[in-house]
């Protein structure tokens, strides 16, 4: 098994954050993929940030973190909006739906 921070673009804070997400390995991100595994630190409370999530799809395709560029970075932030909006609390208030909006939500 391999740890997480292997895989390109990734270090030790994001290694942590998706071990507390409960992903513990390399393996395990590769075959959940990007947008699976970047839900997944949004449920266990991480703040949304869209650098974070095509820097996550950059790294698991062992592409540098800014060769995301045009057309690509467009159809990613479309989804990285999806899956904001998909994995806010349901008991959330429209003040927390805006503040998560603007990433200024306190972490859950």
């Amino acid at each position: 098994m391999t740890v997480i921070s292997s895989i390109k673009n990734l270090g030790p804070v994001m290694e942590a954050e998706f071990n507390a997400a409960g992903i513990t390995t390399a393996e395990q991100l590769r075959e959940i993929g990007a947008d699976e595994g970047y839900a997944a630190l949004l449920r266990n409370g991480y703040k949304p940030h869209f650098i974070g999530y095509y820097v996550l799809h950059m790294g698991l395709q062992g592409r540098p973190w800014n060769d995301c560029k045009g057309d690509e970075k467009k159809a990613l932030r479309v989804r990285f909006d999806t899956i904001k909006a998909q994995n806010t609390p349901a008991d959330a208030t429209a003040l927390d739906a805006f503040m998560n909006e603007i990433g200024l939500i306190e972490r859950r």
